[in-house]
């Protein structure tokens, strides 16, 4: 039953990132006014809302207006869903439940927002930093010596990287590789770059294959950062022991 129920809630609490996802790159409040089609204006009744379910009785439509339904509003209530209940499975009932838990919100927010406009908002980062800090207290996962390598390793990698290549990577990129070190940590913030690194390589290469992305379209790097993280929570630590025996150290 639990895992159920923390799907469900990882649903609702999807349904509430859309609209940080939609809201917060136009610099509208996320809380008024209520939430509404963004077509016709309509203010949206209780029974429009309900996660998933409205989107499949509507048949991905607005009730009022008939506009498709943007395809992000159920994928984001399913992937925050399903990683809700990976991670209970993952962790527990737990403070690092907790911790992860609000990670995986904000990345997710993140990533889709990313998509869409090329952008990491200084406020959800902002926020990440403040929760990472108060998670970090609270759990005392890591030690102080492994959070500031966590934290300083990413970030002066992706900055170093962004000097070199004259803007190739973005300052959201670089924030949110230093702020996310408080979450993971030293190695397993380095795994993380390195798994988000090679995923936004081979997602590249297929993009270009595929005449997606032509070879100096801007491809935002916050969503292949973000599955490099939540990869390296899951599997982190057997990913680098098995580079570990494998590479002789």
């Amino acid at each position: 039953m639990t895992p159920i129920l923390f799907f469900v809630i990882g649903l609702v609490i999807g349904s509430f990132l859309n609209v940080c996802i939609y809201r917060i790159p136009r610099n509208e409040s996320i809380v008024f006014p209520a939430s509404h089609c963004p077509n016709c204006g309509n203010n949206l009744a209780p029974r429009d809302l309900a996660p998933l379910f409205s989107y499949l009785v509507l048949k991905g439509r607005c009730r009022y207006c008939k506009s498709p339904i943007h395809w992000r509003y159920p994928l984001v209530e399913l992937l925050t869903g399903f990683l809700f209940i990976a991670l209970y499975c993952s962790l527990g009932l737990n403070l690092l439940l907790l911790k992860y838990l609000l990670l995986a919100c904000f990345l997710v927010a993140i990533s889709f927002i990313d998509l869409e406009h090329y952008i990491i908002p200084n406020k959800l980062v902002i926020a990440l930093l403040g929760s990472g800090i108060v998670m970090g207290l609270l759990t005392r996962e890591h030690s102080l010596v492994s959070v500031l390598l966590g934290m300083f390793v990413p970030f002066a990698a992706l900055m170093a990287l962004a000097l070199i290549s004259n803007g190739g990577m973005g300052g959201g990129d670089i924030k949110l590789a230093g702020v996310t070190g408080l979450f993971l940590g030293w190695p397993q913030s380095i795994v993380a770059l390195i798994l988000s690194c090679c995923i936004a390589g081979i997602a590249s290469l297929i993009m270009l294959a595929l005449k997606v992305k032509k070879r100096k379209d801007p491809i935002p790097f916050g969503p292949y950062y973000a599955a490099g993280i939540m990869i390296s929570i899951f599997w982190g630590k057997p990913l680098l022991e098995l580079y570990l025996a494998y590479s002789g150290f």
